[in-house]
C-alpha cells in the first residue's frame, strides 16, 4: 500500500478521494526557498520561482498601495496531515474537513507553488477577502505574475470558496 493510501486509511479518508470531483494528486517541491515569514512570525517557503514570481507580484502590489501578507505557503504531506489530525480530534467529520483541506497528497501547498494571501484590515483565511480592494487588484493583476485564484465559486474541485487561495501556474 502506497504512503499516501495507508495516511487516508488511517485518516478516513474514502477510498476514491480525488476521482469524483477529480482533485489531482500533488508532489512535493525537492527544492524550497525561505521567504518573509507568515503573519505570526513563522517562517514560510516557497519553490525557486514561485519565490520569484511572488516576490515581483508583491512588490507592484506595495508600489500600488497594497500590503499582501503571507498566511500559508509550502505545507509537507506531514503537516497536512498533523492539521487534519487536530480538526479530527476536535471533532470535525471528515466529510466536513475535506471541503476545506484537501487531503495529505492532494494540497497545492505540497508543490511549494501556493500561498494564501491576507491584507491588513481583514481577518486571514475568510470570504470577506473577496470583499478588500487588494483582492481586487490580484484579480485584475495576478495573471501578470502567474497566478490564479483556483477555488472560486463552485470549483470543481468542489472545496469551498477561497478567495485567499492563489496559485503559481507555468
Amino acid at each position: 500500500m502506497s504512503r499516501i493510501k495507508e495516511i487516508h486509511r488511517k485518516l478516513g479518508i474514502p477510498e476514491n478521494y480525488g476521482e469524483d470531483p477529480y482533485i489531482p494528486e500533488q508532489p512535493e517541491a525537492d527544492t524550497l526557498v525561505a521567504v518573509a515569514g507568515d503573519i505570526l512570525g513563522r517562517p514560510q517557503s516557497l519553490e525557486p520561482v514561485t519565490v520569484k514570481r511572488w516576490l515581483a507580484l508583491r512588490e507592484a502590489a506595495m508600489k500600488d498601495g497594497f500590503n499582501l501578507l503571507v498566511v500559508s505557503t509550502f505545507r509537507s504531506i506531514d503537516h497536512q496531515t498533523s492539521l487534519i489530525e487536530a480538526k479530527l480530534a476536535k471533532g470535525q467529520s471528515i466529510e466536513k474537513i475535506l471541503l476545506t483541506n484537501a487531503a495529505p497528497g492532494y494540497s497545492q501547498h505540497h508543490t511549494g507553488k501556493a500561498l494564501d494571501i491576507a491584507v491588513t484590515g481583514c481577518p486571514p483565511l475568510v470570504e470577506q477577502f473577496e470583499t478588500t480592494e487588494a483582492f481586487r487588484w490580484l484579480t485584475e493583476n495576478a495573471a501578470d505574475f502567474h497566478f490564479e485564484m483556483p477555488y472560486g465559486r463552485d470549483n470543481a474541485c468542489g472545496f469551498i470558496y477561497e478567495p485567499w487561495h492563489w496559485y503559481m501556474s507555468g
